[in-house]
């Protein structure tokens, strides 16, 4: 069965999709480390930041989970995971734009999975001296070898816009309509120029629509006003009641217009990790909008079948908590490695 993976990493990104194909798509890198350094590895703490939470539930009710859950102190590595589920080689590998909480250990993680595909983007962007100790200059240095085209040999490097259309992505391999249900809605070569003139590559982002039977999940990177314009313009029907959405920018504040909430009206929406006065928890609760986030949950693994979508943590208190008083028990899946605590039909 397709199965998505929304990973706690601190205060980055990482999705891991498992297609219908056989094939494995990893959207964005964070907290990925040599198995030497996992015992140094830097983590963050919000436990003294994280305010009380709104959380998901299967009808459109706040009835919420409330509490601290501190995962954000137990990040998932990314390279361990794949492979302590038998996931041992990566299709493809999209870099949604190039800020490094979203590169956090891209070079160990392609030292481990040699990727076959690496989508990125036409971006300027240059570093000076890495000023925070968590993030490894090795890992800039790698990512811009990957984007000046070295190697030449593998992975096969793809720069793709809004449209775009290719074999295995979005269609199978006659051309036609298909293949890994990936559709690219954003950026437009003008988002990534405009990027790469303002030196802020918020609005570079690529967004995706992974499309799994009649269950639509969209990925949003960083993406910013700019980005929501085009796809409102472009993409509308598409976007329009998604299942779940990956909140643009880990679901912080940003300063940014929510209006685009009003029409896309996620079922369930998926928060990354950041102090509780960063993320736009408001702009939510205001539309009656559920959420979970990384450091309520921990992981979370949705399981699509049957035209069902089930939604999974991998922190088993936080799923007690959420279905005490549901009209359900929460329940473990060995083969997601999860605690069940809702379903989207």
């Amino acid at each position: 069965m397709p199965r998505v993976h929304f990973l706690n990493v601190n205060d980055g990104d990482c999705s891991i999709i498992e297609h219908l194909s056989g094939h494995v798509t990893v959207i964005d890198v964070s907290a990925a480390k040599k198995p030497a350094e996992k015992v140094a590895a830097a983590t963050a703490n919000y436990s003294m930041l994280e305010s009380i939470l709104k959380s998901f539930s299967e009808h459109s009710k706040t009835a919420g989970v409330y509490g601290n859950f501190n995962r954000s102190e137990y990040p998932d590595d990314p390279i361990a995971y794949l492979k302590d589920r038998g996931l041992t080689s990566v299709f493809r590998f999209i870099s949604t734009h190039p800020d490094m909480d979203h590169l956090d250990g891209i070079k160990p993680f392609f030292e481990a999975f040699s990727p076959t595909n690496f989508w990125d983007t036409d971006n300027t962007k240059e570093l000076g001296e890495f000023t925070e100790g968590r993030y490894d200059p090795a890992d800039w240095e790698f990512y811009t070898s990957l984007r000046d085209g070295k190697p030449t040999n593998n992975p096969k490097r793809l720069v793709l816009h809004s449209g775009a259309a290719g074999k295995y992505f979005n269609q199978d391999e006659k051309g036609e309509g298909g293949g890994d249900g990936l559709q690219i809605l954003a950026p437009t070569p003008e988002l990534v120029t405009a990027a790469n003139e303002a030196g802020d590559w918020n609005d570079s982002s690529y967004v995706v629509l992974y499309r799994t039977g009649n269950k639509r999940i969209l990925f949003s990177g960083d993406s910013h006003d700019e980005t929501w314009e085009h796809i409102l313009d472009k993409w509308e029907k598409q976007v329009t009641g998604v299942d779940v959405l990956i909140a643009p920018h880990h679901g912080r504040d940003s300063g940014r217009d929510y209006e685009f909430l009003d029409i896309v009206k996620p079922r369930l929406t998926l928060f990354g990790n950041a102090p509780s006065e960063h993320l736009a928890y408001d702009e939510w609760n205001s539309r009656d909008l559920l959420f979970v986030t990384n450091n309520q949950a921990g992981t979370v693994i949705l399981n699509v079948a049957d035209n069902n979508l089930d939604v999974f943590v991998n922190h088993k208190p936080f799923a007690e908590s959420f279905v005490k008083d549901r009209d359900y028990e929460t329940y473990y899946d060995a083969n997601s490695r999860g605690w069940f605590i809702g379903r989207l039909k």
